[in-house]
């Protein structure tokens, strides 16, 4: 069976899993995947060795035994080689994801990788690729399709009370500025918290533009949409705005003349892409994480019955439809409009953590479905198509915003 018609995998009963990339998303990993009954984290890799052993620490506190560890830049390789391994759980840098996702499918194992899954289009066709000839799972690591709101949404756009989806509107705006300098000597920021292993995230704000991370906000409208399904990205235009924040940030900090704020920095503090879809459906997407503005990833979408956009969440309908629901008439459509995970695993998910919750619930899902021996609610397709404006939006800001084509990699 393809991944195009649902592919399933042989049931796990027991699900051994190692972890690639210890930091701050790595650690936290480690955390929940050892409170699902059935799971068991049995290897470690990273490139500082004191990563792992705050790893292995977390197993410890939590009465596990210690996991098999590999240091070093090429370690990702030695862990998808052992043979204690049956899915590789990929937090490292982004630069990473794709090589050490496709080093483990072709090894065996299944990978689930943090977004997004892949920098360039070459590895997203990579990634596709080697899916489909090994017959192992790409489980794209995308938590937000699993928020609360977003499965209430989605539960509202299948149930058809939206009416027909005509345009959707996601974004990832979150002041990152400090933490692209946590670990600069006199950073009053983030001192509790470690930074970006080697500034990777600065270095590569620092030579591209474009829209770095779109997932977030892409990922649940294209779920809503069923792209990938029932229709398709065709094309996307981007254009970002002039880069003042991350300079701004460091002149205030460390001073005007300091070698953060001297330093050329290509990423526009806003960008903004809009998708066309091939059933004419449009989508845009928004990155902003210079810019001092409160956390949203809009999360809107607007069909020919209703509308609900996010943060705060809001709904309108027909026939009234020119003002919000007041909030007792919202209460309401959540609950009955209520997504199934929700109900079932929330609660549980909210004591957990994890993103409030999303976190969680995600896990939850893959393992569930890989100890069932079912299809994953995203496939290796949606990885692609979700990472792939990564590369096609700084295309499209370099050639004078353009339309770009999305591959079809569904083929």
């Amino acid at each position: 069976m393809s991944f195009k018609d649902g592919f399933r995998a042989p049931p796990l009963k027991r699900i051994r899993v190692g972890i690639v990339g210890i930091g701050r998303r790595g650690d936290c990993a480690v955390k929940r995947l050892i409170k699902i009954p059935d799971v068991e984290v049995t290897a470690l890799s990273d490139v500082e060795d004191f990563r792992l052993a705050e790893g292995n620490d977390a197993l410890a506190n939590a009465g596990k035994p210690p996991a098999e560890t590999y240091l070093g830049a090429d370690s990702y390789l030695r862990l998808a080689d052992s043979p204690n391994v049956d899915v590789v759980y990929i937090t490292a840098p982004w630069p990473v994801h794709a090589p050490a996702a496709v080093a483990a499918m072709e090894r065996g194992k299944h990978a689930a990788v943090e977004v997004p899954c892949a920098m360039t289009v070459e590895d997203c066709w990579r990634l596709v690729e080697t899916a489909e000839r090994t017959k192992r799972h790409l489980i794209p690591l995308e938590n937000c399709c699993y928020g609360d709101e977003e499965l209430f949404a989605l539960n509202l756009c299948r149930s058809g009370v939206l009416g027909e989806l005509v345009h959707g509107e996601g974004a990832y705006i979150h002041n990152l500025a400090a933490e692209n300098f946590a670990e600069v000597d006199g950073c009053k920021y983030f001192t509790a918290l470690r930074g970006s292993w080697d500034r990777w995230r600065l270095k590569w704000n620092a030579v591209h533009d474009g829209n770095p991370y779109p997932t977030h906000g892409l990922a649940p409208i294209c779920k809503y949409m069923d792209v990938n399904g029932s229709d398709r990205l065709d094309y996307v235009v981007s254009v970002s705005s002039r880069q003042a924040g991350i300079t701004a940030f460091a002149a205030r900090q460390f001073g005007a003349s300091s070698p953060e704020a001297m330093d050329t920095y290509r990423l526009g503090d806003v960008n903004t892409s809009i998708f066309k879809t091939a059933k004419g459906r449009t989508i845009m997407i928004q990155h902003a994480v210079s810019s001092p503005r409160p956390y949203s990833r809009i999360n809107l979408i607007s069909g020919t019955k209703g509308i609900l956009s996010g943060y705060p969440l809001k709904v309108a309908l027909l026939p009234d439809s020119d003002k919000w629901l007041q909030e007792t008439e919202l209460a309401e459509l959540r609950k009955q409009y209520e997504h199934p995970f929700v109900k079932e695993s929330w609660e549980l998910a909210k004591k957990v953590g994890g993103h409030g919750g999303m976190d969680f619930l995600m896990d939850l899902r893959w393992t569930a479905c890989l100890k069932n021996g079912e299809p994953m609610d995203s496939t290796v397709y949606d990885a692609a198509t979700w990472s792939c404006l990564t590369e096609l939006s700084e295309k499209s800001v370099a050639a004078g915003s353009i339309p770009v084509k999305v591959p079809d990699f569904i083929r």
